[in-house]
């Protein structure tokens, strides 16, 4: 089984942080965003403590907690934080899901972008992305950035109602596996997002080695 895997997006406010939430309560295993944006209302990690069903233990502290609801590099400049390019990750015995921020190009300082840090890291990554209008560009575009930076991509999971046609077009054009897909769900609680995650995904096509 992977131990460590890496959840971007294409875009912000996508569902990504449901999805991590959801794979980590499906390998039953820990969460980890390295830098928050925005400290009113709930938090990423909240929300996956909140949904996840696993102990609070399971959801680690943030590397950055930044006040306001901005890309990380200008909440950092704003809190006159300065957030490392060196980020590390946790090593531990069992599954470790981390969630960036934003899409790939987000900035975590003037210099250094995720992807830089995805690149350092070579962990497999889990590219969400929405089934709405525009996903086709944003999608490719993403596909196209890990791999010039020879980052291993899993797969995608498509996140929103079911989009035949984009879905095959992306899977296709960009050659990459399709993991599965997460509905939108009304009501959104832990037990509807682990029936969710069970029915939509293949966890043989998560699992292998780093």
């Amino acid at each position: 089984m992977t131990q460590r895997i890496v959840i971007t997006g294409t875009d912000t406010g996508i569902g990504k942080t449901v999805f991590a939430a959801g794979l980590a309560g499906l390998l039953d295993g820990f969460y980890w965003k390295p830098v928050q944006s925005g400290l009113d209302g709930e938090t990423d990690s909240e929300v996956v403590a909140r949904l996840a069903g696993l102990p609070s233990e399971r959801v680690l502290p943030e590397a950055y907690r930044l006040k306001s609801p901005l890309s990380p590099h200008r909440s950092a400049e704003i809190d006159g934080v300065a957030i490392k390019a060196d980020l590390t990750f946790p090593v531990l015995a069992t599954p470790l899901v981390i969630e960036g921020a934003g899409g790939l190009m987000v900035p975590l300082n003037r210099r250094t972008r995720f992807i830089d840090i995805f690149a350092e890291w070579r962990l497999p990554v889990i590219l969400c992305a929405r089934t709405t209008l525009g996903t086709i560009n944003h999608t490719l575009l993403s596909i196209e950035a890990l791999r010039a930076r020879s980052i291993p991509l899993a797969g995608i999971a498509f996140i929103g109602d079911e989009m035949a046609d984009t879905q095959r077009t992306i899977v296709e054009m960009g050659g990459v596996p399709q993991l599965g897909r997460l509905p939108y769900l009304d009501p959104l609680t832990d037990k509807t997002l682990r029936d969710a995650m069970i029915a939509g995904f293949d966890l043989a096509l998560i699992a292998g080695g780093e």
